[in-house]
Parts: structure tokens; sequence; C-alpha cells
């Protein structure tokens, strides 16, 4: 795979001078023994994308594309913009331009300040039929990845993974649970646990149930923190047209 020069994504995927892929957008700090505990189970968002990442990294092409197209129904919007990005490139799919300037638009949906000036990066470049046909081909995605169908969708990955509180609790929510760790993540478990093996991972409940994991709203403030929403919910990148609106704008400016 070669570098196609690809421009800045959220300022976290641009090509490397020592890799020719994208760089993976670093992960907020999250205890690993939190990871292992099964958050990832119940976050497909980071789960496949990271997925996406890697099979990038490994130039498994199609299957970074297929895996960030699964991270972007469950509303992350890092991967809506990777599979705009791979779609503007021809990247383990055919150039699509219009189609690049759907899945970008839909990123910018919260505003995230970079990902509004990458989205208007490329309705610069697109031509007047580009643009109209952009529209078109963003209804359906909208339909089915924006927020409002995206999000309730990883809600419920959310509140299920509240629910499965497997191991052992005591103390009380302030106390720590005990969670054993199965299959691949046995060594792990062994050695946070200072390699006493089958002790199991003992993690703080506190830290596990934290509500910016497992409630969706304050999941997705979290996001927006992580992000950089803007506190205004404006930012000055001009005025391209949505995918949500009834006709493109054509004069570019």
């Amino acid at each position: 795979m070669h570098c196609r020069n690809p421009t800045l994504l959220i300022a976290l995927l641009a090509c490397g001078l020592a890799s020719p892929v994208p760089a993976q957008p670093p992960e907020p700090e999250i205890d690993p023994m939190v990871l292992a505990a099964g958050y990832l189970a119940h976050h497909p968002d980071v789960r496949n994308r990271r997925e996406g990442f890697e099979a990038l990294r490994d130039g498994l092409e199609q299957a970074a594309f297929a895996a960030f197209k699964r991270a972007a129904r469950h509303a992350d919007k890092p991967s809506q913009a990777m599979l705009g990005h791979m779609l503007w490139n021809g990247i383990g799919v055919a150039r699509d331009r219009p189609q690049a300037y759907a899945w970008m638009d839909l990123a910018a949906e919260r505003h995230y300040p970079r990902l509004l000036i990458e989205r208007e990066k490329y309705w610069a470049d697109l031509s007047a039929a580009e643009r109209k046909q952009a529209v078109e081909v963003g209804q359906p995605l909208l339909a089915e990845f924006g927020d409002a169908a995206a999000k309730p969708r990883m809600a419920r990955e959310l509140r299920r993974g509240a629910r499965s509180r497997t191991g052992s609790r005591t103390g009380g929510p302030s106390g720590r649970i005990s969670i054993i760790i199965p299959g691949g993540f046995s060594t792990f478990a062994n050695l946070v646990n200072n390699g006493n093996p089958g002790g199991g991972l003992s993690i703080d409940a506190s830290e596990y149930y934290r509500d910016r994991y497992w409630q969706p709203e304050a999941y997705w403030a979290w996001q927006d923190e992580l992000w950089g929403a803007p506190n205004t919910g404006q930012v000055d990148v001009g005025t391209p047209a949505r995918v949500r609106g009834d006709a493109a704008r054509e004069d570019g400016g």
C-alpha cells in the first residue's frame, strides 16, 4: 500500500514519514484492566475502529473498510471520516468522491472542528455534478448511519454491557469487582495479579462502571470532549451542503 497524501483527519489520520498507512487516533485513557474485563465487547465503535486501523497496518485495505463501516453503524465519527478518506483516495475500494463527501459530512455531524474543515476541503474540490450526486447518495447514508439511527444502536450496546455485570463484587459500589479473564486474556490476568495463576482480574467497580463508559448521554458527552466539539456549536469553515439538505450548494463559496 502506498501513501496517497491524505489530508489531516482530526489532525490524527495523516501518513507518517515512516509509515505507509494513516495513524490510529489516540484512544482515551482507559485502564487496561477495564479494557480486558469486557469494555471492547460492548463498545463496537471502538472495537471495530481498532480493527480497521490494524487491518490498514497489515495492508488489508478491504477488511479495514469493512471494519470502519461496522464502527460507523455505531455512531463512530472517526470511522465515518476514515470511510470518506478511503473512498476519496481509492484505498481498498473504487474511488468515489461524491460518496466520500457524504461520509465526511456524516463524520462532521457533531461539528467536531477538524472534521468540518475536512468536509469543506472535499466540497471545494467537487464539481457541480459531483456535489449534486453527493447530496443524493448522502440521503440513504444519513438514514442508516446518522446519529438519529446510529446513536440508539450504540446505546443498546452500552446498556447491554452495563447489565452484564459478571464477577463478584465486595464492599458495595466503591468496592472491587473480581473478573476472571477467559482464553487469550489469561496471561494478562496473571500478570496484573503479580503472577498469581488463576487469580482473576481485580478491578475497582467505581472505575469499571463509570457513567461515561456505559450511560449513553454521558458517553456522548465524553466523545464530544475527546474529539473537540465546540461549545458554541459553530466553526468558521463556510457553508457546504449537508446530506440532509434538499439541494446542493453550487457556487462552492
